[in-house]
């Protein structure tokens, strides 16, 4: 039987990419103790089991991106080609193409792990809810305020003599 993967490394791995929770093949790889290039090779392999809303490969700027927010890579571990994310829906058909025992018990482990996730999201809602309208009142204020700053500087561009003139200020002695 496969060694237990603590949830909190699992959960580590999975990133959230074009709006999907997603784990990277280096990183399945890795749980799943074989190569990167094995575990692409048995993809390909049966590519009609990995749809797009199974798999996806990042574009380059969205693979440097997350690479340097991960590690950076040792001698030797650059890749020629972006790597391949798995949704949720990928990592589950991944068992049926890795056939070996420590396969499938790592892929019950991250299937439950993807579960718990769903759960504490769907837990904590009302919350996710809240903050999108705190981040569209903060984009509206923000909007506001460019504005007013925009009203400023015209009028500080403005020739001095179409500006008001301030009003003296202080006590006038009547003229005797």
């Amino acid at each position: 039987m496969a060694e237990i993967i603590p949830f909190e490394t699992i959960e580590r791995k999975i990133y959230f990419i074009r709006g999907k929770k997603v784990m990277l093949d280096r990183d399945l790889a890795k749980l799943y103790g074989v190569e990167i290039k094995a575990l692409n090779q048995a993809v390909k392999r049966n590519k009609e089991r990995f749809p797009e809303d199974f798999m996806f490969q990042l574009e380059k700027n969205e693979d440097v991106s997350l690479r340097s927010q991960i590690v950076t890579l040792k001698r030797g571990e650059h890749r020629k080609y972006p790597s391949y994310a798995f949704t949720e829906n990928g990592v589950a058909m991944l068992s049926s193409v890795l056939r070996s025992r420590s396969a499938i018990q790592v892929n019950i482990q991250i299937m439950r792990a993807f579960t718990k996730i769903r759960e504490l999201m769907g837990m904590h809602k009302h919350i996710f809810r809240r903050l999108s309208k705190l981040e569209l009142e903060q984009l509206s204020q923000a909007k506001g305020i460019k504005e007013i700053n925009r009203v400023i500087r015209k009028i500080l561009n403005l020739p001095i003599t179409l500006r008001r003139r301030p009003k003296p200020m202080g006590f006038k002695f009547p003229k005797a």
